[in-house]
């Protein structure tokens, strides 16, 4: 039997919770300085939240929870109990923050600077609350879940998605508003790229040395529910004979992964690669 494997410590949990509500706060400026006053929207469950809003009067923050919730329920079984955790702080912390800011003057009334500068913030915010393993997005969590049944991809799910969402928008908002919206949602979308440390696809590839390679694996099947592949290598320096872990994984999943690897053995090294395409198997969730 392997060994035990250490919880986080309670300085970590703090520190990552404290930097996604960093992350929930700066979504909250993006939308109420910069996006809402100029009627420009983001996509995903953001957007959708935003037009109901416009359309409705109901309170953002109360949607954006609303749509939210369905999701993280499915994913709970999937994706595991602290993501959810995590993901449902960081939408309530973006739920009570954004209607705090109603009073202040919003930053500009130009939409060209509204929507760069939205974009930024708001994808910096957003790629914040993932690095630390949570979501301000339910569309990324369908998207998961439903590729592992159908013949798409994460990224072409949302994809699929955010066109009906930018159509809407056209109709509710204007044409104009919308293909602002669609340059909002490509720089917020590269912020987090940024962010998220590579997130620049779906899927990723995980390479991991440490001398606790069975304990390791272990814990990141059981854990991660992801399979893993032990290749053979030798050390360059001191020519010792290693294992090194290879796993495919979604980019939701990277923090997790990291967590899990140090907790079990804090000397481990841990390489995360882009990884084109994903076939075979059980992964459904590559680029295809």
């Amino acid at each position: 039997m392997g060994k035990q494997h250490k919880k986080e410590s309670i300085g970590s949990i703090i520190m990552r919770y404290s930097m996604m509500l960093i992350g929930a706060a700066l979504a909250a400026v993006a939308l109420e300085l910069f996006l809402i006053p100029n009627s420009i929207i983001d996509g995903g469950i953001i957007g959708i939240s935003l037009l109901t809003n416009n359309l409705t009067g109901l309170n953002f923050g109360i949607l954006i929870l609303i749509f939210n919730l369905p999701f993280l329920i499915a994913g709970y079984k999937y994706i595991g109990k602290n993501f959810v955790i995590s993901s449902l702080f960081s939408i309530v912390a973006l739920a009570l923050i954004e209607p705090t800011l109603h009073s202040l003057t919003p930053a500009t009334d130009e939409p060209l600077l509204a929507t760069v500068f939205g974009g930024l913030i708001l994808g910096v915010g957003v790629g914040i609350v993932i690095r630390n393993a949570g979501a301000l997005d339910g569309t990324e969590i369908l998207g998961i879940l439903l590729s592992r049944k159908l013949p798409f991809s994460v990224g072409e799910f949302v994809m699929f998605i955010n066109i009906f969402i930018f159509a809407w928008a056209g109709f509710v908002l204007g044409w104009e508003q919308a293909m602002l919206s669609i340059i909002t949602y490509f720089i917020a979308s590269k912020a987090i790229d940024f962010v998220g440390q590579g997130l620049t696809g779906d899927t990723k590839a995980a390479l991991v040395v440490t001398n606790e390679y069975k304990e390791v694996g272990e814990a990141i099947q059981e854990r991660l529910g992801r399979m893993i592949t032990n290749l053979y290598g030798k050390g360059g320096f001191i020519e010792e004979d290693k294992e090194v872990i290879f796993v495919v994984l979604t980019r939701l999943e990277i923090a997790k992964l990291r967590s899990i690897v140090f907790e079990t053995d804090p000397q481990a090294f841990i390489t995360i690669i882009d990884a084109q395409e994903a076939h075979g198997g059980k992964f459904k969730s590559a680029i295809h």
